[in-house]
């Protein structure tokens, strides 16, 4: 912070420039001269100077022009500018008022109305630097208050997602699936969400939702769903009412990804000619995050270790997923899939079973 108020100068007449400098000396300011309008820019913008007395006719930049461009300076634009001029026109002076002037002494300048008037513009200075720093506290303020409201919604978002994976594990734990394919299925489904154009909005709402896809098991007698062989007809038909479940299970929420969780449960084992559960859906009556999941879980399915099959290769998966295509799975999906193979990859890799589990 400055010890000493800071008084620019502005004259082409050297005599002019000592009379006011022997003037303001005895106040106790610092003094700055310029004898031409290039000199006053540069000077006001390398001292910032707390008030300038700026003489209106200089050769080359006259002070109308200097005026202008120190107030449009976002740097140079609050420092009060006081006209110094042998000019009493009105529309002189209304010409300085619009260039920007504050004030105006007549020349020849009388000592005691100098002194007065730098003092008051000096308080309007200071009042000026007040609000500016006032203002930036202010904004430097909200943005911190910003990024801990983010980090704390983060933190939110966080113990809500684990809180999520948490109870839907519990009815992954009660089939043969892990808690990686909870993790891998939901994140999977965001993916080729997020491919097919659907908001960022939409697409987290589907990472919360998507690990809900089979919480429906939970309702399905152990001796079903734990049946290491191929199911009977009967059983079969008890098996499949997972998604009816799960539905009404997730029934009633009033979350969006709650919501969204129930319309994946109903729908992802629907396929694309009818011939899929509960409903046959067929083709664009099973809505777009019903399609995208039962891609993603099936994927899943294919490339994971179970206790009754080996996984299959990334080949061998991307055939039956080829093959599926306009059957089981909506052509538009497939295609999504198989060009965002590298993302996919990425998302398998990192959720193994044995780093989840």
């Amino acid at each position: 912070m400055k010890n000493k108020a800071t008084i620019l100068i502005v004259d082409d007449e050297k005599i002019n420039l000592d009379v006011m400098e022997a003037m303001l000396i005895p106040q106790g300011y610092e003094i700055i001269i310029a004898q031409n309008g290039i000199e006053a820019l540069n000077k006001a913008n390398e001292n910032e100077p707390d008030v300038i007395l700026l003489d209106i006719m200089m050769p080359g930049m006259n002070g109308f022009e200097v005026a202008k461009q120190l107030k449009q300076n976002e740097e140079t634009k609050v420092i009060p500018i006081v006209m110094v001029t042998a000019l009493s026109e009105v529309q002189d002076r209304v010409k300085a008022l619009e260039a920007g002037a504050d004030d105006f002494l007549t020349k020849p300048v009388d000592d005691i109305e100098l002194r007065a008037r730098v003092s008051s513009l000096l308080k309007v200075k200071a009042y000026n630097d007040h609000m500016k720093n006032y203002q930036k506290e202010l904004e430097d303020e909200v943005a911190k208050r910003t990024i801990q409201l983010k980090q704390a919604f983060e933190k939110i978002k966080k113990s809500s997602m684990d809180t999520i994976y948490s109870l839907t594990r519990a009815a992954e734990y009660r089939d043969t699936d892990t808690g990686a394919h909870i993790m891998r299925m939901s994140h999977y489904s965001a993916a080729l969400a997020r491919k097919m154009g659907i908001n960022e909005n939409t697409v987290e709402f589907i990472l919360y939702a998507a690990p809900m896809h089979d919480v429906g098991k939970i309702g399905i007698p152990d001796k079903i769903l734990l049946k290491p062989g191929k199911h009977d007809p009967e059983e079969w038909g008890i098996m499949k009412e997972h998604t009816v479940i799960g539905g009404e299970i997730l029934e009633g929420s009033s979350t969006g990804f709650a919501k969204l969780g129930k319309m994946i449960a109903l729908t992802h084992h629907e396929k694309w000619d009818g011939s899929g559960y509960p409903k046959g859906l067929k083709g664009r009556e099973i809505p777009k995050i019903g399609r995208v999941t039962a891609l993603a879980d099936v994927f899943d399915a294919l490339t994971s270790k179970r206790p009754y099959k080996a996984a299959f290769s990334m080949e061998e998966s991307l055939n039956i997923i080829n093959a599926g295509k306009g059957k089981h799975f909506d052509p538009e999906v497939v295609d999504a899939f198989l060009s965002t193979q590298s993302e996919i990859l990425a998302i398998k890799e990192r959720f193994k079973d044995s780093d989840v589990n």
